[in-house]
């Protein structure tokens, strides 16, 4: 087993060595995008980002709350196994293959809309120690633009380091944020046709 141990610590570290020498730094050039990525003295890693979406609150408010496509919004090997909404929340089953963990990982979440205007999004069960992830969504430049606030706090249960997750969830992240830009305004340009 230790054999087993060390041979996918390995292979972790190779991938991460290809996803370093392989990023670019454009994307934190051309997305307004504030990202801070480290792990947690006592287990984990937390991601916090600030956004500006070139699109209406109420746009963004969909996607997120389009459980169905959530897996659309990721550049990772993701399903969903089951979606559940009532009462005004959203209970989720994914299954999440990333290349940095070996087999797929099982996150069951239930996401809520607060008051306040956000959504939240709590852990309850599968193959993770902690996951809670939060947005905040303020409307900007008269209600045009959307000013979101991201915080994610999760760990896998695994052996992989923290500090290897951490710069994954980093490249992972400027993606995600970028195919939710992409998508949005995708869906302005649907809904001002119709509106034509």
């Amino acid at each position: 087993m230790g054999l087993y141990n060390h041979a996918m610590l390995w292979r972790a570290m190779i991938v991460m060595g290809c996803l370093l020498l392989g990023s670019s730094g454009w994307s934190r050039a051309a997305e307004p995008v504030e990202l801070d990525v480290r792990t947690e003295p006592t287990g984990g890693v937390r991601a916090t980002a600030t956004i500006l979406f070139p699109v209406e609150p109420a746009i963004i408010q969909r996607i997120l709350t389009d459980y169905a496509h959530w897996p659309e919004l990721f550049d990772i090997r993701m399903r969903m196994a089951e979606v559940r909404v009532q009462d005004g929340k959203a209970f989720t089953d994914i299954r999440i293959d990333h290349a940095l963990l070996p087999g797929e990982r099982r996150l069951l979440s239930e996401t809520r809309t607060l008051s306040t205007g956000g959504l939240l999004t709590e852990l309850k069960g599968g193959d993770f120690k902690q996951y809670r992830r939060f947005w905040k969504l303020t409307p900007v430049d008269g209600g045009a633009h959307t000013r979101a606030e991201f915080e994610l706090l999760f760990e896998v249960d695994s052996n992989m380091p923290d500090w290897m997750v951490a710069l994954a969830l980093r490249r992972d992240l400027e993606t995600h944020f970028r195919i939710m830009r992409e998508k949005a305004l995708a869906q302005q340009e649907l809904q001002t046709g119709r509106s034509q």
